[in-house]
């Protein structure tokens, strides 16, 4: 019985130290951690420096994707004729495209905020020119409710 016992410790032994040898190299599959070196720091080392080296930019959207989703919004609250919808979303491609710029210009902060204010402004103003009084009433009112959504929406759960 002793033989038994004293052949089942030894061979458990001699496979704990076969399996703990291949982690560190000695087992072949590619050398194990780190290369041999016993620590495994290289591999966790290099995937880090991966990581920094290619930071993901967020992809950005088309700016006739981003009109043509505002102008399928608009175009029946407001009831659109076909050359309303081409102006329109001719304005709105400016602006964006405007927009965009001055986002990425070299300036201050607020300098940024007064410039797309201004952008608004004008953007607001060459939109109005297009429409008829009844689409004017309903572009501001379109334009408040895109400005206070939550507002809106708390006031229809309070009631």
């Amino acid at each position: 019985m002793k033989t038994i016992q004293s052949v089942l410790v030894i061979t458990f032994v001699l496979l704990s130290v076969h399996t703990i040898s291949a982690q560190y190299g000695n087992g072949g599959y590619n050398n194990g951690y780190g290369n041999g070196n016993g620590y495994g720091g290289n591999r966790r080392m290099n995937s880090g420096m991966d990581q920094a080296r290619t930071p993901e930019k967020p992809k950005e959207i088309p700016v006739e994707v981003s009109v043509a989703k505002i102008m399928e919004t608009i175009t029946p609250e407001l009831n659109l004729d076909e050359l309303q919808v081409v102006a329109m979303s001719n304005i709105f491609i400016e602006s964006f495209r405007t927009q965009g710029m001055l986002l990425k210009a070299e300036t201050s902060q607020e300098d940024k905020i007064k410039n797309i204010e201004a952008l608004s402004e004008v953007t607001d103003r060459k939109l109005m020119a297009l429409l008829n009084e009844d689409q004017k009433e309903k572009f501001i009112v379109l334009k408040k409710e895109q400005k206070n959504p939550k507002k809106s929406k708390s006031k229809k759960k309070s009631k």
